[in-house]
């Protein structure tokens, strides 16, 4: 079930919240196992079949877990069959079928192709309850009820694609009286109306402009290749962050704050900042849980560095395309440390926010291209090597153009739908506008705005009035739902 659902928005939702305040008024000790069995339902909506293996998972950690905080002296026995079965799991149902192509690729014969189905938001909650048992490990994480842990895990609004949570943050709400706070419905509706836009006005139109450039054989020339580039770029960013504002907003409603993974990671003025901004609570696994154990800043940095960013490359999609992804921000990480080591100071943020953008863009052809061979064909036509290709219209004026140019007219790029224009306005927003977080600095879940602005929401008529016309345009532009990027991973 999508969040850009007239079921989810009219039926589930309304169910849900429902259930929840009624029972925290008359039961509230029932009211977290009324959400949690919402969650587990809005799991198995997708495909039953798979619910099992969430409940599974569930069980086997917090047992794991349970056994660590039982033996303080003897946890590493129970540490390392708990990881090995999170990571045997997520390596058969995510890595399996890619494993059997590379090996098919390598050997020239063909292997017996296994078909196994990805289970939907298993790289999340498996995350999520790595980092537990490893604080369990640590002595960082003490014992939980078995409901509030399946809940931590099971959260509909995080579960399907993140924010990927941390217990330290989480279990001390989970455990807090639940109840109906008029302030935080009214904040994350407001919230959730922008994640909503954000999807349905911004990145849904986008799409277009995005296949046909990243077809099999497409062949796009210069001005095809930067549109389709540009799009998806800006396509990922509003869909991905779309729903992370609707994830929490929709927490907010049930007085639960989930971390913040995203501001505004296009304003970033170098790569490093760019991960500082970007899905930032994957970042934050990342850093804590693989580059600090790896050694960090202590030892072998840049070599950390490089494993930590290939390994996310891959946590992100079994494919190289998500590896050669991964190791071309472990690159641009060394190489901005190495300018930074060697020039004593970053470069100048003016055009520090250009070329980190230009390398982001170039990395994220080869994240969306289906194989290397397409990724390097599109980047090929944004250098120009696939030729300069313009409307049959400006024929007339060919000695103003140089020799190589062809009026053959633009192949993959409709003009005449809306995706242009989204994206001429996605431009902008993404660069100059203040985010979620910004806006809603006086409410906001979890980080301070860094700029003080004029335009921040308030529980004013007026507000009310703009994020209810916002959300009809919403409602009028669903006629068809898409599901969002981020599913896939």
């Amino acid at each position: 079930m999508l969040f850009n659902s007239f079921a989810f928005l009219f039926l589930y939702l309304p169910v849900v919240l429902a259930g929840y305040f009624v029972l925290a008024k008359l039961r509230p000790r029932w009211a977290i196992a009324w959400l949690a069995l919402a969650s587990l339902w809005f799991y198995g909506y997708w495909d039953w079949r798979y619910l099992p293996l969430l409940m599974a998972s569930i069980s086997l950690n917090y047992w794991c877990a349970a056994r660590m905080l039982a033996s303080r002296n003897r946890s590493k026995q129970w540490l390392v069959p708990g990881l090995t079965a999170n990571l045997a799991l997520l390596g058969y149902y995510k890595y399996a079928n890619f494993f059997m192509a590379s090996v098919d690729t390598l050997l020239g014969a063909p292997l017996h192709d296994w078909h196994i189905v990805l289970p939907i938001g298993i790289s999340f909650f498996t995350f999520t309850q790595i980092a537990f048992l490893v604080d369990c490990h640590r002595g960082l994480a003490g014992e939980y009820r078995f409901i509030h842990y399946a809940l931590f895990v099971s959260y509909f609004p995080h579960l399907i694609a993140g924010p990927v949570l941390h217990h330290k943050e989480m279990m001390p709400q989970f455990e807090r009286p639940p109840g109906l706070n008029a302030a935080d419905v009214a904040v994350g509706l407001s919230i959730f109306v922008v994640g909503l836009a954000k999807k349905v006005l911004l990145a849904d139109p986008l799409s277009p402009l995005v296949a046909p450039v990243f077809a099999a054989q497409a062949h796009p020339q210069l001005i095809e290749a930067w549109i389709g580039a540009l799009a998806y770029t800006f396509q990922l960013y509003f869909d991905f962050s779309g729903y992370s504002d609707m994830a929490i907003g929709l927490s907010r409603l049930f007085g639960v704050q989930l971390p913040l993974n995203f501001n505004s990671p296009y304003q970033a003025g170098n790569i490093a900042e760019f991960w500082r901004r970007w899905h930032m609570s994957l970042s934050r696994f990342l850093r804590d849980y693989l580059y600090v154990p790896l050694g960090g800043n202590r030892h072998h940095r840049l070599r950390n560095l490089m494993l930590t960013m290939l390994l996310g490359g891959l946590w992100h999609g079994a494919g190289w395309t998500f590896v050669v992804w991964g190791g071309l921000h472990g690159v641009y990480l060394v190489l901005h440390r190495g300018w930074t080591a060697w020039a004593g100071m970053g470069l100048p943020r003016w055009w520090g926010r250009g070329l980190t953008f230009l390398a982001v863009v170039v990395a994220w052809v080869v994240f969306r291209a289906p194989d290397l061979s397409t990724a390097g064909d599109v980047l090929r036509g944004m250098a120009g090597a696939n030729g300069l290709a313009l409307p049959h219209g400006l024929a007339a004026y060919a000695p103003y153009f140089y020799r190589g140019a062809q009026f053959s007219g633009i192949r993959w790029i409709d003009f005449g739908g809306a995706g242009v224009l989204v994206l001429v306005l996605a431009m902008p927003l993404a660069f100059l506008a203040p985010n979620t977080q910004e806006i809603f600095r006086h409410y906001a879940p979890g980080a301070a705005a860094q700029r003080r602005l004029h335009l921040c929401w308030r529980p004013r008529k007026a507000w009310s009035l703009a994020f209810s016309l916002l959300f009809l345009g919403c409602l009028f532009s669903m006629n068809r739902i898409s599901e969002f990027l981020y599913f896939q991973f």
